[in-house]
């Protein structure tokens, strides 16, 4: 992990903590909630693959303190051969590893029907660079440096996601978004969104004929962890419904009194 920069994380003892489990319980000998197994409390599994002991080892400790369990590879062979085995609900791959480059692992791992959600790290930050990410099979990107809050917020989002997030393209209705190229259209005509316009569309789409509360959206698009007394939602749907329908066409965002929205996909 080159070039990582100051992260909000706590110092951590010295001890190595490399491909091994790291297991943890909160006080009074409880497992930390995490997904459900068969009725069961577990804490979800992380895979980390970063080379450099100390960021992995202060990023292992701060999320096994936030109710994750997470294995350390420290090169992009041991990555591979770990990720292969699956288990994990969610992976971590650095992008500058050794002997093996996160890219080509996580193409490798896509190549061998390996579905379980990768986040990306890296100090590269330019849109090409984010967009490799992304085609080689990441779901997301983070740039270094960055917050420990972050980073665990969009571990959580990638686990919520549905199973159908290794799609590239997207289709309700008139609406197509291309999930590479960042772009989408109506009828043929592209709709020109800022980030979080498209982030919140992309969300509606993956759940057509869905009503979505304002607490859903403000958690999955927006990453609160509290729900605040706000009228954010209601403005950015305002602004993506004028934007998608300027075209003409039937209105497809519909309001759900007393609850939040649908995106409805016409019959």
């Amino acid at each position: 992990m080159k070039g990582g920069g100051a992260m909000s994380v706590r110092t951590m003892n010295a001890s190595s903590r490399s491909d091994q489990d790291i297991a943890g319980k909160e006080p009074g000998g409880r497992e930390p909630s995490g997904r459900d197994t068969g009725g069961k409390a577990s804490r979800p599994r992380v895979l980390l693959v970063e080379d450099d002991g100390k960021i992995a080892q202060e990023v292992a400790e701060e999320l096994e303190s936030r109710g994750f369990r997470v294995r350390h590879a420290a090169t992009g062979p041991e990555g591979l051969s770990i990720g292969v085995t699956g288990g994990f609900d969610v992976m971590i791959v650095d992008r500058m590893l050794p002997e093996l480059d996160g890219l080509t692992l996580i193409e490798t791992l896509r190549g061998r029907q390996v579905a379980t959600p990768v986040l990306v790290l890296s100090a590269l930050s330019a849109v090409d660079d984010r967009v490799s990410g992304l085609k080689a099979g990441g779901d997301d990107y983070l740039t270094k440096p960055f917050a420990m809050e972050e980073l665990a917020a969009r571990l959580e989002a990638l686990m919520r996601r549905p199973n159908n997030t290794r799609e590239t393209m997207l289709r309700v209705g008139p609406l197509a978004m291309d999930l590479i190229e960042r772009t989408v259209t109506r009828d043929g005509t592209e709709i020109d969104l800022l980030p979080r316009e498209f982030r919140l569309l992309e969300y509606l789409m993956r759940r057509p004929n869905q009503v979505l509360t304002r607490n859903m959206l403000l958690e999955d698009v927006w990453n609160y962890r509290f729900i605040p007394q706000t009228n954010l939602v209601d403005v950015h749907i305002g602004k993506l419904r004028r934007k998608i329908d300027e075209a003409g066409g039937p209105p497809l965002i519909q309001s759900i009194r007393g609850t939040g929205f649908m995106l409805r996909a016409p019959e």
